[in-house]
């Protein structure tokens, strides 16, 4: 089969196998060949021929070498379709091991995971109700512990007893806990879901927002009842002060009377002091460590106290100074006020701040919060306050009040507001201020007497209140003439 087709061929397939082959070119070819150029109709017979002829001599050659290697061609195909089916039969096989692990795998992991997320689920969703279930049995723990606290509170009060102050202030330090629980409504919080149950929002409503109220008011009403002055003022018809001014005692207190007076003070402190809101969370550390925290209510309550008290002696005063008999006797009830205000500055300072605050913003509200409402502790993920608290509850009054002592502000602020009640009843002239006039040594005497009287006890020694004796003098005094 070598030999024959080593035999020569006219036709020269190495001009047909070239890659750079133009059937055109090879057309054009042919026909100048075949023709004469200047030749006007063209035979185009001769070259079609030509070409018919060499098709059919490919044609021949491909039957004869395809009948003479039939043999080997057939076992050829035979021996490709054998390899074929063997490798067909071969991957059916392991397609069909593969989808068997498939099965088995389906079974054993992905029917099981199924199973599995499904029980994940369950579980999930279990946890959850046993976590809202126990800070819900917590709620109501701490709102039963807190009305037990408040019954010993009023029982003590209403049966005769001795008031147990102390539970004012565990109430209070109760309520302050629960407020950190419905505050914690964050994600994964302890309090999540608490404002979404029902019972909890009827104990919100209907105990912890009146019992906040009570103990507030409670509260402040002990310090606007703060009386230790150890001054006795003489009853008189002819002067009285003011209905709201925090009377004077009759007699000095005793030992008993003064420790009680101070212990029921010291936990109307401490309550309103855990009743009070924190500020929002600020947004850098750095910013909430410089920050300081401000006892809002426990501050408005003092600042009404020493309000009451300078109204009071203002009033006082103002009328005592048209009327010069009854001086003395006013002078005296100042000069309590005062003594007050120096026994409340000392208790103030030697009272710690609690270790628990509210970190939270707030109180209770008597309305329940709409169940479409969203908490902005829970997105705003911002740093609570890190600031330190106060090393006593007298320096936030005092930073509030921009003063350094109590018994100074009292004394400065009197004299602000008698300089203009002077300069009126000099205007107004007759006989009031002609005897004040005339009486200007003994004014400036009593008065003095006055301010040193009220501030025994006080710091800063029997010595140390000159500027505040020279300032009252000074709003009184000064408006006389000479």
């Amino acid at each position: 089969m070598a030999a024959d087709e080593a035999e020569p061929s006219y036709i020269d397939y190495e001009a047909f196998l070239d890659p750079s082959f133009s059937p055109v070119a090879f057309a054009n070819t042919l026909v100048t060949a075949t023709n004469n150029a200047s030749d006007t109709p063209l035979d185009l017979s001769t070259p079609l021929s030509r070409v018919l002829f060499d098709v059919q001599e490919i044609d021949t050659h491909i039957h004869t070498l395809a009948t003479k290697a039939a043999l080997p061609l057939l076992a050829y195909t035979k021996t490709r379709s054998e390899a074929s089916q063997r490798i067909v039969r071969d991957a059916e096989a392991r397609v069909a091991a593969l989808t068997e692990g498939y099965r088995r795998l389906e079974e054993e992991v992905i029917q099981r995971h199924a199973v599995a997320e499904e029980v994940h689920m369950a579980a999930a969703r279990l946890w959850q109700t046993v976590k809202v279930g126990r800070a819900v049995g917590r709620c109501l723990l701490l709102g039963r512990q807190l009305e037990a606290q408040m019954a010993d509170f009023k029982t003590a009060a209403t049966a005769g007893r001795k008031e147990d102050h102390g539970a004012m202030v565990r109430a209070a330090s109760t309520l302050t806990t629960l407020r950190q629980l419905f505050a914690a409504s964050g994600p994964g919080e302890e309090g999540e879901h608490l404002h979404r149950v029902h019972v909890l929002t009827t104990l919100e409503s209907e105990l912890l927002a009146p019992t906040e109220h009570k103990l507030r008011a409670k509260a402040q009403q002990t310090i606007r009842e703060f009386s230790m002055s150890s001054i006795v003022v003489p009853t008189s018809a002819s002067a009285s002060a003011s209905a709201s001014a925090p009377a004077p005692p009759p007699a000095p207190a005793t030992y008993a009377q003064t420790e009680d007076t101070k212990a029921r003070t010291t936990s109307a402190c401490l309550a309103l002091y855990l009743l009070s809101p924190a500020p929002a969370p600020l947004q850098s550390a750095a910013a909430a460590a410089a920050a300081e925290y401000q006892p809002t209510l426990l501050l408005a309550a003092q600042q009404a106290y020493l309000q009451t008290a300078l109204t009071s002696s203002l009033a006082s005063v103002a009328r005592a100074l048209g009327t010069l008999p009854t001086l003395s006797r006013t002078l005296l009830e100042v000069s309590a006020r005062c003594q007050n205000i120096v026994a409340l500055e000392a208790l103030l300072e030697s009272i710690k701040p609690p270790s628990l605050r509210p970190p939270h913003p707030g109180t209770f509200s008597s309305s329940p919060p709409s169940p479409t409402a969203t908490t902005t502790t829970t997105t705003t993920n911002l740093p609570p306050s890190v600031s330190t608290p106060p090393p006593n509850l007298l320096q936030p009054l005092l930073a509030a009040l921009d003063t350094a002592s109590l018994p100074s502000f009292f004394w400065r602020s009197l004299a602000s507001g008698l300089s203009g009640r002077v300069q009126d009843i000099m205007a107004r002239g007759g006989v009031s201020a002609r005897t004040l006039k005339s009486q200007k040594e003994r004014v400036r005497e009593s008065i003095r007497e006055c301010v040193v009287r009220g501030c025994q006890g006080a710091k800063g020694g029997p010595g140390g209140w000159e500027r505040e004796v020279g300032v009252m003098v000074g709003s009184v005094v000064g408006g006389l003439g000479r």
